[in-house]
């Protein structure tokens, strides 16, 4: 069963919409890229699929542990992070933030999470370096972990490889095809449709108010 299952989806803002029709699923291993150019409703879809908009008409439906409380965000890359006063450790265990309740505390079964998710995105020797000391690759990969931190099976990235040069970008869809094979179901916004092509079980384009899938080939890391 699906992760996160959209049908006839419409987003925007009050009662004016940006994107209609939209239909997709995300289900164990998927990775649905999601393309376009700007002001066609990518950013809209992903603040409806974080809870931060309702959706205007449709279904948006969430199972296997999955809800929009629940989904693990990278965000866009701000240049504000260069300077964040904290350690790639102390980023990535702020990811466990939502799941400390009445706590004042991070328990142990937070650190173990938080360092976990950092061996998983191969940033483990990087956990007591200053976040703004490192280089863009490695700061959203700290980030990613941050949301892996909070065990989501879906993870929603936007632009995660924005300011990447082509190496590090080609690092970090290596990462995401990794965690793919984990289970971990990953819708992604991306400007960089060729180097993301490789690595998508599905692209959906949306323009002009609506949304359709291309055609993609078997991705890396997993089967399609």
């Amino acid at each position: 069963m699906a992760y996160l299952s959209c049908e006839c989806l419409s987003v925007g803002y009050g009662n004016t919409p940006v994107a209609e029709g939209i239909s997709f699923s995300v289900d164990y291993g998927d990775a649905v890229f999601i393309v376009g150019e700007n002001g066609a409703g990518k950013s809209t879809l992903v603040k409806t699929l974080l809870g931060l908009l309702p959706p205007l008409s449709g279904d948006m439906s969430f199972c296997d542990g999955a809800s929009a409380g629940k989904i693990g965000y990278l965000p866009q890359k701000a240049e504000s992070q260069r300077d964040f006063p904290a350690s790639a450790w102390e980023v990535t265990l702020s990811g466990r933030a939502a799941r400390l309740g009445n706590r004042p505390f991070y328990s142990k079964v937070d650190r173990e999470a938080a360092e976990e998710a950092l061996r998983k995105v191969g940033a483990i020797a990087l956990k007591d370096k200053p976040f703004g000391s490192l280089s863009g690759g490695q700061q959203q990969r700290v980030l990613l972990a941050r949301a892996l931190a909070g065990a989501p099976s879906l993870l929603v990235l936007d632009e995660p490889t924005t300011g990447l040069d082509p190496e590090a970008s080609e690092s970090l869809y290596r990462t995401i095809d990794d965690l793919r094979s984990q289970g971990v179901g990953v819708i992604a916004v991306t400007h960089d449709v060729a180097a993301a092509m490789p690595h998508a079980t599905h692209v959906l384009e949306m323009s002009g108010g609506t949304a359709r899938f291309l055609a993609v080939e078997s991705p890396r890391g997993g089967d399609a």
